[in-house]
């Protein structure tokens, strides 16, 4: 990397978006892991609807948190702090789950990595050094099946679209303040940014396994996650194509 301005000396203003549903049993640690390594982030955690003690954890480790009324699935938190961004004039925003997966040490590479492409969004993956918590085996290969149609359908080589955590530039926060995939959105938004002409790069991190809660795509949901979001990649490229034949961008 070359030598670039990283968040602790400039005066660029991030948020860290935290999306958590029933996350009590970890959020507050993650939260103060992000004060101690980058403590001049602002820290939003979208409560989507928890039934436990996530809000009140949230607020005594010291991070701002808007309460959902009713659990909106990942997609429509995360959007919640997308349109918080683009209402707030951010610069970044950068997505970090409320499990304990993400090491928030790693977030000044990713500024440095979205500084020095110039990408839209540049996404933490732990599949380029394959270092640290790899996955379980079923979920590696299907994050394989879809690291390969993305990389066919963009036409960009792409090791681990599933990875939530992602550093977002200010067209990226606009795009998702509008318009967000909702259900299990990660994939799909990658297909959102090449789209609307936007960019996106990885570099590689080292994540560990969730430190509590328990994940959003249980075992039985596993065969209707990839066969819904392989058909609505799909969709969406042939939107797109049809889009750029008739001279007009959907």
């Amino acid at each position: 990397m070359t030598n670039q301005p990283t968040i602790h000396n400039s005066s660029l203003k991030v948020l860290v978006i935290v999306p958590a549903y029933n996350e009590a049993e970890g959020i507050g640690q993650v939260i103060r892991q992000i004060r101690q390594d980058i403590p001049y982030v602002d820290v939003l955690v979208i409560n989507d609807g928890s039934s436990d003690d996530t809000s009140r954890i949230a607020r005594a480790a010291g991070a701002s948190v808007i309460d959902l009324t009713c659990n909106l699935g990942i997609g429509g938190a995360v959007q919640t702090g997308y349109r918080y961004a683009a209402e707030h004039h951010y610069d970044y925003a950068v997505q970090i789950d409320g499990d304990g997966q993400h090491n928030p040490s790693d977030l000044n590479r990713l500024l440095d990595a979205i500084l020095e492409t110039g990408a839209d969004m540049v996404i933490g993956s732990r599949f380029i050094t394959k270092e640290g918590f790899q996955s379980t085996f079923a979920r590696k290969m299907g994050i394989g099946l879809l690291s390969a149609l993305l990389t066919r359908l963009t036409g960009q080589s792409v090791t681990d679209p599933t990875s939530g955590y992602r550093f977002c530039g200010k067209r990226a926060i606009s795009l998702f303040a509008r318009e967000y995939p909702t259900d299990y959105p990660e994939v799909e938004a990658l297909m959102l940014l090449y789209n609307r002409k936007l960019t996106f790069a990885e570099i590689p991190v080292i994540m560990k396994e969730r430190q509590g809660g328990v994940s959003s795509i249980s075992a039985m949901k596993s065969v209707y996650y990839m066969s819904k979001v392989i058909l609505s990649v799909l969709l969406m490229k042939t939107m797109k194509k049809r889009a750029w034949e008739h001279g007009y961008e959907s």
